[in-house]
């Protein structure tokens, strides 16, 4: 699971998630990426889950990479708990997505092959996604 080693401070507030993504918008390690079209929340366990179903997908083959990183912790309070006494302990840890961010992305496998592991994984997020490719570069001598 992805989580981050040290952070300042245990707990955070909850932020406001107006705007879209102010970087990271195009595919630029891979070929293929899978882009975010909802804002959301997204758990470090759906990351893992979205990794897992693109390399099996894929059969170890090709480049994947990870654009996102839970860095954000959220709390809970227990269940059946008065209201008041401050807020709750860190219960796991997020990546806050805005619309416009790539958040995978893939090289090294066929174009069809491609585009179904990225469909897979954009399965196991909370938001809706699709699958982008590299566009060619306008200023590449």
């Amino acid at each position: 699971m992805l989580l981050p080693k040290k952070t300042k401070f245990r707990k955070v507030h909850r932020g406001r998630r107006r705007g879209d993504a102010k970087g990271q918008t195009t595919v630029q390690f891979g070929d293929f990426g899978l882009k975010a079209m909802d804002r959301g929340w997204i758990t470090n366990r759906q990351i893992e889950a979205a990794r897992i179903a693109m390399t099996r997908k894929i059969k170890r083959g090709g480049k994947v990479w990870i654009n996102v990183f839970p860095d954000k912790s959220f709390t809970k309070k227990p269940a059946e708990t008065r209201m008041g006494s401050g807020k709750g302990s860190p219960e796991g840890w997020v990546a806050v997505i805005k619309p416009g961010r790539v958040m995978f992305e893939l090289a090294g496998v066929p174009e069809p092959l491609a585009k179904e592991a990225l469909r897979l994984a954009g399965r196991k997020l909370p938001i809706k996604t699709r699958v982008v490719k590299r566009e060619a570069d306008l200023f590449a001598s």
